[in-house]
């Protein structure tokens, strides 16, 4: 059963028990041509396409004989379909159920069946008669059928008997004798001559293995295929030939009746150039020539679909005949318009040949035969060629249309199906459900192309968002085509591609209250497979949850409720004013997760949360890590006295718990208010000047401050409390250590070279309180006059000379006497150094700060500033609970520079 485009072609139809057969007129369906010793009916591929067809032959009795492979070898007939659906039966004159009369006019009666399904139920019956003439018949005439496709030849041999047997035999004939002699008399037989021996064969015999005998008033028809077991193989002038030797007779006692039979019909002998098909075949054939001595040619011609072509339109159409004393060579233009082309799929690549029918007719003449005519019939088929497949696209944006046309395509390539996405295969009715458009349109010379509409909405169609508002649509449907008859499938994938203008991002709103940073966002067309992310993680209900977060998602808005001390809440600034808080979404895409838009949502929160003053002066920071410090480490994070390190540090920050009276702190006085402050610092290896500097003061009421201490003691006697007053304090810089004389304010500034030591005087004025005595907390160097600046340099801290220091600060005494009260001053040395900032020598002046504090030393109770490791255990007596006699404050030096010795 073979299939096609347009017609299903069944060499044999096996009859179901109940067929029902409708006769039907010939007339338009099928036409007849008698075309020399053959007929050709020509079946109009319109009324019968897409139907399944069985060919019989009619006899003289009636009887239908259905004609498969086998018998049309044996009998004549061959079947064949071109490109284009054309159906088309040849017949030999002289075949088997054809009645020849005078050996010259022939009828043959032809039954077509044809029907939708492959059992012909319900098939319509054309009977078609056929009635050709023909001759004068030459007496020996040898048809070569040669079909590439399929490799199905017959060879058609028709020979004269003769009325005696020659004097001069071939070798043949004589080398047959014993078997003729041996013969069955009235039975026609057959000797075949081999290398390997001989065979001789009854009719009937020769019949069963494939071979067709009969004969006719006048002649012996032997017919055999290329491949029989008794033809051999052998090579003239390059060209292979197979050939049958072989004599056939008839025996009676009174006659003896021998024809030789042999036969040689060209295998091959074509060649191929870029544009031309050149086939050459030898006239010197031995097998035909044997015991001949002259020979005269008469006549070479040819042909193209059995038609003589005249010399004059073989010149008009391109073709080149020559004919010389050894060989007849035929050239034929590669895309002439009597062939045809035939499309094939090799390794899933559609691939293209051109066919066509030639025919050669050689005339000659010798003295032992007479006139022999061989009539040599070949399809040809051109090597395979890749076909170019060209798509052009005419998208229509306007219309959000995608529009291609693919193509060419020979007739015999069908579209069957279209592959969207991961859908598979989907037949044509289905896909254009899924609103993918599908029609053909020919061309005059019978192609066709393809033509593919998909509307940009349809299934399969993937958007992309791109930079500019634009959307790259996309899609790549899979045509999946047949090459038919055989059914052949190969792929051509389309891919489509457009940029349009119409990309709508996603916008968002953000808004705060007093505890939590909320995020709304719109979402637009281009986002439908973007998904939110924070930093690194994929937000969903499940994540958002363990975050903290609360979030809604209705497909339209997204919307998040994120606390202000949420993990992943970045802090951006602490000040004062309060802590600027920044909580940033991200929308990735889901495919590579690459960010394709960020929103973000920033506050200002209360700084309160980062400290808690606690009555008993015990202090809790939280120091958060800032969004322009990303390499900080919070653990390495550190208070005015660096040796206060974090009571426990997190990614996100540390927390600090000490005393006021610890860490650095430091206490001032504003109305009736006490403050008490210190700083978190951070510093990076080997600078001096802090990266990081987080400010924090907690503030006491005076009138609130109270101080429960209950002790049996005596009445004390009457003394005299100090007043409320301003006490002034004063940093003066000594010309040696007699501090007897100090630098005015106008002689600033000094000049002091390196290591020269440096006299300072701190010292309470104006008071005639010997209660009081004066304590410094903390002494530093700044580059500006301001004493909060960076970078600073530790000179005294904690009361205490700095040990970090290799030159290490000289505390001197105060003899008595020496001034009214000495306990309301405090001297100390200093080496004059090199200050280094980031490994370079700072250049230009120098300030020194300190930080003092005045106690009471009248009452021996506990006071938090005077209570300091380097203050002597005697002069830590405490402090009056009455806060106006506690007094703080700082002093600052004129500018100091550091000079440079000339070398002579």
């Amino acid at each position: 059963m073979g299939w096609c485009l347009a017609t299903r072609l069944v060499l044999v139809a096996l009859l179901a028990p109940r067929v029902w057969l409708q006769f039907v007129p010939t007339t338009g369906q099928v036409e007849v041509d008698c075309l020399g010793s053959l007929a050709r009916l020509k079946l109009n591929s319109g009324y019968f396409q897409h139907k399944y067809i069985a060919f019989a032959a009619i006899d003289k009795f009636g009887r239908a004989w259905p004609l498969d492979a086998v018998q049309a070898t044996k009998c004549g007939y061959t079947i064949s379909q071109d490109v284009w659906g054309n159906v088309e039966l040849r017949a030999s004159l002289i075949g088997c159920y054809a009645h020849l009369v005078d050996d010259q006019s022939s009828t043959l009666n032809i039954q077509i069946k044809t029907g939708r399904d492959p059992d012909l139920h319900d098939a319509a019956v054309l009977n078609v008669p056929v009635s050709c003439s023909y001759g004068p018949w030459q007496p020996r005439e040898i048809v070569s059928v040669r079909r590439n496709v399929p490799p199905i030849p017959d060879w058609f041999l028709q020979d004269q008997p003769e009325d005696r047997v020659p004097q001069d035999q071939p070798e043949d004939w004589e080398s047959a004798f014993t078997e003729v002699q041996a013969g069955v008399p009235s039975i026609w037989q057959i000797v075949f001559h081999m290398d390997s021996g001989k065979k001789a064969m009854l009719v009937e015999e020769a019949h069963a293995v494939g071979y067709g005998v009969n004969t006719t008033d006048t002649r012996i028809v032997l017919r055999a295929s290329y491949n029989a077991s008794e033809a051999q193989k052998l090579e003239v002038s390059g060209v292979p030939f197979s050939t049958v030797r072989s004599s056939t007779y008839y025996k009676q006692r009174w006659m003896l009746l021998m024809v030789d039979t042999a036969v040689a019909c060209p295998i091959d002998g074509v060649t191929y150039t870029e544009d031309t098909i050149v086939w050459t075949i030898p006239k010197g054939i031995p097998p035909l020539l044997a015991g001949v001595g002259t020979i005269r040619d008469l006549q070479v011609e040819m042909g193209i679909n059995l038609k003589k072509l005249p010399a004059r339109d073989r010149e008009r159409q391109g073709y080149a005949l020559a004919s010389d004393k050894e060989f007849i060579v035929l050239k034929i233009p590669i895309g002439a318009p009597d062939g045809s082309y035939k499309s094939d799929v090799v390794d899933g690549k559609l691939m293209t040949t051109y066919q066509i029918k030639p025919f050669l007719e050689h005339l000659w003449e010798d003295e032992k035969r007479g006139i022999t005519k061989h009539t040599i019939l070949k399809e040809i088929s051109t090597p395979l060629r890749p076909v170019p497949v060209t798509i052009t696209d005419y998208t229509n944006v306007s219309l959000q249309l995608f529009n291609v046309t693919i193509g060419s395509f020979l007739p015999d390539v069908e579209l069957v199906s279209v592959t969207v996405g991961d859908s598979g295969p989907l037949p044509l009715p289905k896909a254009e459900k899924m609103g993918y458009k599908i029609y053909e349109t020919k061309h005059p010379n019978g192609s066709r192309d393809c033509v593919l509409q998909v509307p940009f909405a349809s299934p399969g169609v993937e958007k992309e968002y791109v930079p500019d508002n634009m959307r790259n649509y996309t899609t790549t449907p899979i045509l999946g085509f047949v090459v038919i008859p055989q059914r052949k499938p190969f792929d051509i994938p389309v891919p489509l591609s457009v940029l349009v203008r119409d990309a709508v991002l996603p916008k968002a709103e953000g808004f705060c209250d007093d505890q939590a940073l909320y995020l709304v966002v719109k979402r637009g067309n281009v986002d439908q497979d973007w998904l939110p992310f924070v930093g690194n993680t994929l937000l969903n209900q499940e994540t958002a949850q363990s975050l903290g977060y609360t979030l809604q998602d209705n497909g339209t808005h997204l919307a998040l409720r994120v606390p202000k001390h949420a993990a992943l809440v970045l802090y951006e600034e602490v000040s004062s004013l309060g802590i600027v808080a920044t909580f940033q979404l991200q929308l990735k895409d889901q495919l590579g997760q690459t960010e394709m838009i960020d929103f973000a949502v920033s506050c200002n929160f209360s700084p309160k949360d980062l400290i808690d003053c606690q009555p008993n002066g015990t202090v809790v920071i939280s120091a958060v890590k800032l969004l322009g410090f990303p390499d900080m480490d919070p653990s390495g994070l550190v208070l005015k006295d660096r040796r206060c390190r974090p009571a426990s540090a997190t990614e996100r920050g540390a927390t600090f718990i000490f005393t006021v009276n610890s860490c650095g702190t430091t206490r001032k006085f504003e109305n009736a208010t006490m403050i008490y402050e210190n700083e978190v610092l951070y510093f990076l290896p080997g600078q001096a000047a802090p990266v990081y500097q987080l400010k924090c003061a907690c503030q006491y009421f005076v009138g609130a401050a109270v101080l429960l201490q209950y002790t049996p003691v005596e009445v004390p006697s009457p003394s005299i409390l100090p007043g409320v007053g301003v006490l002034a304090l004063s940093l003066k810089l000594a010309r040696d250590q007699s501090y007897r004389d100090f630098y005015l304010d106008t002689e600033y500034p000094v000049t002091r070279y390196l290591r020269e030591p440096l006299y300072f005087q701190v010292e309470l004025l104006h008071s005639q309180d010997a209660q009081l005595e004066l304590f410094l907390e903390d002494c530093w160097a700044t580059s500006s006059s301001d004493r909060n600046s960076y970078p600073q340099w530790n000179v005294v801290v904690d009361s205490c000379e700095n040990t970090e220091d290799s030159h290490q600060t000289i505390f001197h005494h105060v003899p008595q006497g020496s001034v009214p009260f000495p306990m309301h001053l405090k001297r100390f040395e200093v080496k004059m150094f090199t200050f280094m900032l980031n490994g370079q020598a700072l250049q230009g002046q120098i300030y020194f700060h300190c930080s003092a504090v005045i106690c009471d030393s009248s009452y021996p109770s506990s006071d938090v500033l005077c209570a300091r490791r380097c203050i002597p255990r005697r002069q830590r007596m405490g402090r009056s609970t009455d806060s106006n006699s506690d007094l703080q404050g700082y002093v600052s030096s004129g500018a100091i520079v550091l000079g440079r010795r000339n070398h002579t």
